[in-house]
């Protein structure tokens, strides 16, 4: 059997690439990079290696098997096929899951080498949270209330694993940092939720919008965003500055308080200024952590 052509593999890998949802890598890797800086001030390998693998492999892993498994529901969702989704071909189904398993490996093996027993520990949850958002069976992306839960983990645990990698005693301003960030998570998967709910119902998939409806949804997306916002007012400055940050997520969320089930597709406009608000309030963090670095 002859291998693959040069423009097949170059076919698949931009499939994989897509697959794993490339305008989300930063979302993972920052947090574990910023968590991990800012309690050792210092680069090193398992800063790089820890980075690379929340950057790609996680999000592959992560984003790989949901395409794979939700493949028939998303051949009814006009949203897939592109940055917000990959719709894939069968024929990939089975490169994707070995690809989203086998990548991530080597660093894993390399992060528990480096780690101890309590960074391993988050890690094993971390990747739990990933596998089971999606995977047959457990599916807890179908379990409402729990999706929203699930879905911030994915983000948060890599800012606690960076936290535990680089032996941080976390105390009450780490605790709140990460609470506030939870909220951020679960508010951010509920509002992206609302755009699916006539999808999602007609397939028969549960999620917080379905179950809520899309307005009673919008508005807990505004509060989870609102509480997590007011808990960075209790952190020493000038933390409290980030309470800002969260201003542009309310403004897109706020403007969809009227809507309907039977408008609930029209959150994707919001949804799409929600992904371009990241990069700029990413900024924003940054420079609010050179600040805190510069000043502690």
């Amino acid at each position: 059997m002859s291998a693959p052509a040069p423009a097949a593999r170059r076919s698949v890998l931009r499939e994989l690439a897509l697959s794993s949802r490339p305008l989300s890598w930063v979302n993972t890797a920052y947090p574990f990079a910023a968590a991990y800086v800012m309690s050792t001030r210092e680069v090193d390998w398992p800063l790089v290696i820890g980075t690379l693998f929340f950057l790609i492999p996680y999000n592959l892993l992560m984003y790989g098997i949901n395409d794979v498994f939700d493949y028939e529901s998303d051949l009814a969702n006009p949203r897939k096929g592109g940055v917000e989704g990959a719709l894939l071909d069968k024929g990939l189904h089975r490169t994707t899951l070995l690809a989203s398993t086998l990548l991530p490996v080597p660093f894993v093996v390399y992060l528990v080498a480096v780690g101890t027993p309590s960074s391993w520990a988050v890690l094993a949850f971390s990747l739990f949270a990933v596998v089971a958002y999606s995977a047959p069976r457990l599916r807890f992306k179908e379990r409402p209330v729990l999706d929203s839960m699930t879905s911030s983990t994915h983000f948060v645990s890599p800012a606690l694993y960076g936290f535990v990698l680089a032996g941080e005693m976390l105390g009450r301003t780490q605790w709140l940092i990460l609470a506030g960030f939870f909220l951020w998570g679960m508010a951010s998967q509920a509002f992206g939720a609302v755009q699916d709910v006539v999808a999602d119902r007609a397939a028969g998939i549960g999620s917080i919008a379905t179950v809520l409806g899309a307005r009673p949804t919008v508005w807990f997306a505004f509060v989870a965003y609102a509480v997590g916002g007011l808990l960075m007012l209790a952190v020493p400055w000038p933390g409290p500055l980030a309470v800002v940050l969260v201003v542009p997520y309310l403004v897109i969320v706020a403007r969809f308080g009227r809507i309907t089930d039977e408008t609930a597709e029209t959150a994707n406009a919001g949804w799409r200024q929600f992904l371009a608000a990241n990069y700029v309030v990413g900024f924003l963090v940054t420079m609010l952590l050179i600040w805190v670095a510069r000043t502690t």
